[in-house]
């Protein structure tokens, strides 16, 4: 029996669908899942400064289950603020092993993004935690230093109780080694596209725009796509919300860009259908976005900036210098002007998605890590 731990974010993202795609795969394989969540949504400052201070609460209700269920192996996701490291020393007191799997550089740092000023920051690294607390990052100077505080006595009860750390790209399971996680513990798992979501061919030929998603934030990069597009007059939609959209409308006043807003997964589904190629010019060192992922199973085209784990997903010959506009804006005109090339293209992203990021791999690679921690 797998019992996996997942303290929601206040706005679901990526982690959350890797949650439930990891549930429901395990539950097709045939294994007794239980799916144990709490949320930060309604959580005040206090109670959330709280729970990350102590190393989380109610560590019992996690004991208790793994007793009731007979849980072998514990896998947490997000285990801030309200599991934290005791959940996974209880889990491990009552028999069962610990995976924890990592999405983000949350471990270490309290914005979890590891970017600020323009530039990726990797200045908090193993307990030194200080230059979080002097920049702010969290905005006021109480909640800096809690986040602080909490990292700082967090990060050692973690690497007593964690059986096997897991990755979702060798870049950031590089990174994270460097910021003080043991390189013998930490392995990497991309995630996948379940078959069922897999598309039998690629219509990007017949695409009618360039596509953006995700969170409106400046490290996403979208600025770079607006430009691209104008300067080349394609037209692109952005799909979701966030605190960059003010800015990013005002640069596309009087250019063909449509902004849909945050949409429900079927909805962005049927979006990225239509889609000629999706951009992801990110500034930040993103392990793994689902937006990227989505498109190749998708069979959609995808150009990728040179951070993080997208040159992983997507190949070498599709990443370009993320700050490099005039590259950006050459390498979408020669897609959206040539719809024989994209139709190409998009079948090579089918194909990647395939062979590199399919369920039954997957299932394989969880397997054996489920193996190597399990008695």
């Amino acid at each position: 029996m797998i019992l996996i731990l997942h303290n929601r974010y206040r706005a679901a993202g990526g982690e959350e669908r890797a949650v439930g795609d990891l549930a429901a795969l395990l539950r097709r394989r045939g294994h007794e899942v239980e799916v144990l969540e709490r949320s930060s949504g309604g959580l005040t400052r206090g109670a959330a400064a709280h729970g990350l201070l102590v190393g989380g609460v109610d560590p019992d209700e996690v004991a208790a289950l793994v007793r009731r269920r007979g849980a072998r192996v514990v896998h947490a996701h997000n285990i801030h603020p309200l599991f934290g490291w005791r959940a996974l020393a209880a889990a491990r007191a009552a028999g069962a092993r610990t995976l924890l799997h990592l999405h983000n550089y949350r471990l270490f740092c309290a914005i979890g993004i590891a970017y600020r000023d323009g530039a990726p920051c990797f200045r908090c690294r193993r307990r030194h935690t200080l230059p979080g607390l002097r920049l702010r990052c969290r905005g006021s100077v109480p909640e800096a230093a809690v986040y602080a505080a909490a990292l700082y006595r967090q990060q050692p009860r973690l690497l007593e109780h964690v059986d096997q750390f897991v990755a979702v790209s060798g870049a950031l399971a590089s990174q994270l080694r460097d910021l003080g996680l043991p390189a013998s513990l930490t392995a990497t798992l991309p995630n996948f596209v379940p078959d069922d979501e897999v598309a039998g061919e690629s219509h990007a030929g017949a695409g009618e725009f360039a596509l953006v998603a995700g969170r409106l934030a400046e490290e996403k990069g979208f600025d770079t796509a607006i430009a691209a597009a104008r300067a080349t007059g394609t037209p692109l939609v952005v799909a979701g919300a966030g605190p960059d959209e003010p800015r990013l409308r005002s640069l596309a006043a009087g250019a063909d860009v449509r902004f849909t807003g945050r949409l429900a997964p079927d909805a962005l589904s049927r979006l990225r259908a239509r889609a000629a190629v999706v951009l992801a010019p990110s500034r930040w060192e993103e392990p793994f976005p689902y937006s990227v992922l989505e498109a190749l199973g998708a069979g959609v085209p995808v150009l990728a900036s040179d951070r993080g784990g997208l040159p992983e997903l997507v190949g070498e010959d599709a990443v370009l210098p993320a700050r490099d506009q005039a590259v950006w804006s050459n390498a979408l005109s020669e897609l959206w002007h040539d719809p024989p090339l994209r139709a190409a293209r998009g079948e090579q992203a089918l194909a990647r998605a395939r062979a590199q990021f399919s369920e039954a791999g997957y299932y394989d690679r969880l397997g054996q890590l489920y193996g190597a921690v399990s008695p």
